[in-house]
C-alpha cells in the first residue's frame, strides 16, 4: 500500500541559516542507506520535509529497517499522497486509507492537519473538524479522542496531500559527517563499539584501530573485530580499519616496566599510536569506550595519566554509563552477541593481577624511561606495518 515516506528530524530543525547542510547530508545518507535494498527510490526534500518515493517494487520492511540506521531521522512516516482534487476526494481518500491500514475499526482517533498551502479553501482546524465528522459518519463505532487517540491521522496539505497516522522512530541524532572525523580506538570487548555508534551519532566519521598481538591473539579475535566494525558501520558507514601489530611493544613493556603498571604503560602508547595515524588521517579526536570506575585504567587517575601522552581531545560517550546501559546499546545495535565471543584482545593477555588504579604520573614517567633503548623503533615499526582494512 505505501510506496512513500515522510522523514522527519528533529535537532536539524532548530539550525537556523544551516539548517540546509544537514538536510542535504541527511538525503545523501538515506541514499546510501537505501542503495544497500533492492528497488529504486528518489529521495528528496521540499518545504523543509524530506520524501522518500519507491520508483519500483521494494520490500517493505526491509527499507524501513535501513532507514532506521540513518543518524539524523526522528521518525519515519509511511504515507499515501494524493492529488488535490477537491476536499470531498480528500475524504474518500481518508477513508480509504482507514479502511486498509485499520481492519479493527474499535478504534479512537484525532485529525491533525497542517495547511503549508494557504490557498487552500480550509483551514486546518475546519479540515480537522470536517473530517472528523465524515470519519464517524462512515465508521460509527470509531471514537474521538482529542488528547490520547489511538489512531493520530495526519493530513499535510502541500502541493500534494500527504496522508499518514504512523511514525516509525529513528535513531535520532546528527547525519554522519557533519561533525568531522574521530578515531576510535576498537576491541573486541563490549564497550568500544557502544563508543562508536554514540559518537556516529553526534554526527562524527569515524575511523578505528585495532591493537593486534599474535601469537597472543588469533585470528579469530582479529575477525571478530572485524565483525563489530562491520556492524558499527551499519549506523556510521564506511570504516578505515587499522591493524596494528602491538607484540613487541608489549612484550618490550612487559620485560622492562613493573607490571602492575603494565595496563597503564600500554595504554599511554596505544593512544599515542592512535593518535599519530589520527592525525596522519585528518581526524579531529581520539575515541574510547572507557568508563569512570569500571577498570583499574579507567579510575579518574588512571584516564588523567592516559590523556598526559595525547594533544588531540580524547571523547568518552561511555564516561558516566554503568555496564547494564552500555550492554543495553550494544543489545539494541547488534553488537552484544559478537562482543562476548571468547576470543581474547591484547589488553586481557597482558593484564596484571593486581593493577596499579592509582598511578602516579611521575612514577609512570619514570619507568617508562627503560624503554628508551627500544620503544621509538618499535611503536615506528607497528607504523610501518599497519594494516589498513576497508570495512563496510
Amino acid at each position: 500500500m505505501f510506496t512513500s515516506f515522510l522523514i522527519k528530524y528533529a535537532e536539524i530543525g532548530i539550525k537556523g541559516k544551516n539548517r540546509y547542510l544537514f538536510e542535504d547530508a541527511l538525503v545523501r545518507q538515506i541514499r546510501i542507506a537505501l542503495g544497500r535494498c533492492d528497488g529504486e527510490f528518489h529521495v528528496h526534500k521540499t518545504q523543509g520535509r524530506i520524501f522518500v518515493d519507491a520508483l519500483s517494487e521494494f520490500d517493505f520492511d526491509e527499507a524501513v529497517e535501513q532507514m532506521k540506521t540513518v543518524f539524523g531521522i526522528s521518525g519515519i512516516c509511511p504515507v499515501v499522497v494524493v492529488e488535490d482534487k477537491g476536499f470531498e476526494q480528500l475524504a474518500r481518500d481518508v477513508i480509504a486509507y482507514i479502511e486498509k491500514v485499520y481492519p479493527d475499526k474499535n478504534k479512537t482517533f484525532k485529525v491533525a492537519a497542517r495547511r503549508s498551502r494557504k490557498d487552500y479553501p480550509m483551514d486546518s482546524v475546519e479540515i480537522n473538524m470536517e473530517m472528523g465528522g465524515i470519519i464517524l459518519d462512515a465508521f460509527p463505532q470509531m471514537k474521538v479522542d482529542v488528547h490520547h487517540p489511538d489512531i493520530l491521522l495526519t493530513v499535510e496539505v502541500r502541493e500534494k496531500i500527504y496522508i499518514y497516522s504512523e511514525i516509525i522512530p529513528g535513531p535520532g541524532g546528527m547525519p554522519v559527517g557533519t561533525n568531522g572525523k574521530g578515531m576510535l580506538l576498537l576491541s573486541g570487548g563490549i564497550d568500544s563499539p557502544v563508543a562508536g555508534y554514540m559518537i556516529a551519532k553526534r554526527g562524527v566519521k569515524i575511523d578505528a584501530v585495532y591493537f593486534h598481538a599474535p601469537p597472543y591473539t588469533s585470528e579469530r579475535a582479529k575477525q571478530k573485530v572485524v565483525d563489530l566494525a562491520k556492524l558499527v558501520s551499519r549506523y556510521a558507514g564506511p570504516i578505515h580499519l587499522h591493524v596494528i601489530n602491538f607484540t613487541d611493544i608489549q612484550l618490550y613493556i612487559y620485560d622492562k616496566c613493573p607490571h602492575d603498571e603494565l595496563t597503564i604503560i600500554m595504554r599511554r602508547y596505544m593512544m599515542k599510536i592512535a593518535e599519530h595515524i589520527a592525525e596522519e588521517t585528518d581526524c579531529l579526536g581520539l575515541i574510547t569506550g572507557e568508563s569512570i570506575g569500571q577498570v583499574a585504567s579507567q579510575t579518574m587517575q588512571s584516564l588523567a595519566v592516559t590523556n598526559e601522552v595525547c594533544r588531540l581531545p580524547v571523547f568518552r560517550p561511555l564516561i558516566g554509563m554503568d555496564k547494564q546501559e552500555i550492554v543495553d546499546i550494544s543489545e539494541k545495535i547488534n553488537t552484544y552477541e559478537t562482543s562476548v565471543l571468547p576470543y581474547e584482545d591484547c589488553c586481557t593477555i597482558f593484564v596484571a593481577k593486581h593493577p596499579v588504579t592509582k598511578p602516579n604520573l611521575g612514577i609512570i614517567k619514570k619507568h617508562e624511561q627503560n624503554l628508551s633503548e627500544k620503544i621509538d623503533e618499535l611503536v615506528q615499526t607497528a607504523l610501518d606495518t599497519d594494516e589498513v582494512i576497508v570495512v563496510e
